[in-house]
């Protein structure tokens, strides 16, 4: 969805009810505290229960993390970008991720909010039961945890410097993909698959445009 103003400050209203909008809202300690927990017992039942081998369990869990690798990268470019033909299509990809490109500085809208969120995992959960069996009890909490750190990386990039220079690319990739072309760029905590599906901004030649870029670094 293309905006001809990127708002700096302030926030989208997505619902007139305010019990609603404010299900629309998460800090991120708040999405960590939900799931580190189910994350941890998740991995304790996978070895005491189901008597999975550490080794069986790190590579499952690996297995996950890099799966959500996949996963972030064909839900925000097909999903999270979807061309809306409708008016309520449009108002759904405009809930969901239109409003973030709008108002990249909301800080409370960087991390899906609890109660979507633990619906759709328990989605995606079941899935994972319904192909994989018991694997899924190690290989989810990967996927969790890819999960989380995507979301804190998200965060970072619009709210901090790069703190290593390896991690520059990451930073522009976003901030191009924000400000100037939002169908290249989709990978949030990797590059990895835009490269793969030719979606990459060729950073060494593509000139920043510092302005803007600020505009979308949050200002203390």
């Amino acid at each position: 969805m293309k905006f001809e103003k990127i708002h700096n400050k302030g926030r989208a209203q997505l619902f007139d009810n305010p019990y609603l909008e404010m299900l629309t809202k998460a800090h991120p300690l708040v999405i960590w505290g939900m799931y580190i927990p189910i994350i941890s017992y998740m991995l304790y039942y996978g070895s005491a229960h189901l008597e999975f081998s550490a080794g069986r369990i790190a590579l499952t869990f690996f297995g996950g993390m890099f799966f959500w690798s996949f996963f972030e990268y064909i839900a925000h470019r097909f999903i999270f970008h979807l061309i809306p033909e409708t008016e309520s299509t449009r108002k759904i990809v405009y809930i969901m991720h239109g409003n973030h490109h709008e108002y990249p500085r909301d800080k409370e809208r960087l991390f899906m909010p609890p109660v979507p969120s633990l619906i759709i995992a328990s989605t995606i959960f079941g899935l994972m039961y319904l192909i994989i069996g018991t694997n899924a009890v190690v290989f989810f909490p990967g996927f969790m945890l890819g999960y989380l750190i995507y979301g804190s990386m998200h965060y970072a990039i619009h709210a901090w410097n790069p703190p290593f220079k390896w991690m520059k690319p990451l930073w522009r990739n976003h901030h191009m993909h924000h400000y100037k072309n939002e169908h290249q760029g989709f990978g949030v905590s990797s590059t990895l698959w835009d490269h793969v599906f030719g979606t990459m901004f060729d950073l060494k030649h593509e000139k920043d445009d510092k302005e803007k870029v600020k505009e979308l670094m949050y200002q203390d």
